[in-house]
């Protein structure tokens, strides 16, 4: 069959508008696997390229949707074949390539992976990028902290990838507590394993000092920005912080004194043009001793209401994880 529905954006007279429409599959864009889409996920930045941000998607109109999960329809690569279930994040998808609102995708090999036994294509989507995100934030971190360490910090709990981070290094058995915004956010926090939970200005209270008494072991911080910088002068000896967003700026200051008196070592987490097989590590882990259960905090949609929920993550309401389940799910 080679119609499908995509939930699709528009630019009209200055405004960005979306829609669900049929198209036709022989219209994707070349690549060597064409993939049936099961499930998709809402990402900030798929808000951001449904907004028109021209630093995310070029031109319009176009399909958003960083993530999808699905089974192969056919492939020129011999790593795959007609009816295996894949996962697709990051790299173009979603982008500037037709991403996972829409019911078929065509990609590079390059770019599929198999969807490890033990996870599920909801499953995979539920975590999604974020989940990635977190997956690759608690792996970077456990190089230089362990439980018995002490106490690790998650800031921008309520957004994806905090939440997740939360559950992770709670199962994992680090004492976490959790910094969100959102007033609402405790109780979700909470179920997911965070022992404490705490307002902006838990950060944003700490002195702007090279050095401040120790607090945390390690930080996943998802923010970015001034409380960075204070998070650094406040991680114990040894310790280690993770950055992975820029959602409170994209510049810190801080001295040198950290890392040369205490040690302390800041990770860069990328999760879109790592290498396959290391994203294939970290969604293997999530598929054996990571399984964490995220149901408290996840919400489904279908296609219908993709719209208010990319409006939710515009207007900072959002909050835990979008599923889009399309038909053929």
């Amino acid at each position: 069959m080679s119609e499908y529905r995509a939930w699709r954006v528009y630019e009209e007279d200055g405004q960005f508008k979306g829609r669900i429409e049929a198209l036709d599959t022989d219209d994707l864009p070349a690549g060597e696997v064409l993939i049936d889409v099961k499930w998709s996920s809402l990402n900030y930045k798929d808000a951001l390229s449904a907004s028109g941000n021209k630093g995310v998607t070029r031109k319009y109109p176009h399909t958003p949707g960083i993530d999808a999960a699905g089974v192969v329809l056919e492939s020129a690569d011999s790593r795959f074949k007609p009816g295996d279930e894949v996962i697709v994040t990051g790299f173009d998808l979603g982008m500037n390539t037709p991403g996972g609102l829409g019911e078929r995708i065509r990609v590079p090999a390059g770019w599929v992976i198999a969807c490890p036994a033990g996870l599920d294509l909801r499953q995979a989507m539920v975590l999604g990028t974020a989940g990635l995100t977190a997956g690759l934030s608690v792996a970077a971190l456990m190089e230089r902290v362990k439980p018995e360490h002490g106490p690790v910090l998650v800031t921008g709990a309520s957004g994806g990838v905090g939440m997740v981070a939360v559950a992770l290094l709670a199962k994992l058995g680090f004492e976490v507590e959790a910094v969100s915004g959102k007033a609402n956010a405790s109780q979700p926090l909470k179920q997911l394993g965070a022992s404490r939970v705490s307002g902006r200005d838990r950060v944003d209270s700490l002195p702007g000092k090279p050095l401040l008494k120790p607090e945390w072991a390690g930080v996943v911080d998802t923010v970015g920005g001034a409380p960075l910088g204070r998070l650094i002068s406040a991680t114990a000896h040894s310790g280690a912080l993770t950055t992975c967003g820029m959602v409170a700026g994209i510049s810190f200051e801080s001295s040198i004194f950290p890392f040369i008196l205490r040690g302390v070592t800041l990770y860069g987490i990328d999760s879109v043009e790592i290498p396959l097989a290391r994203k294939a590590d970290i969604w293997a882990k999530f598929a054996g001793e990571w399984a964490v259960d995220l149901s408290p905090i996840t919400h489904e949609t279908g296609l219908e209401g993709v719209g208010e929920a990319v409006a939710s993550l515009l207007d900072g309401t959002h909050s835990g994880r979008t599923v889009v389940r399309h038909a053929s799910a």
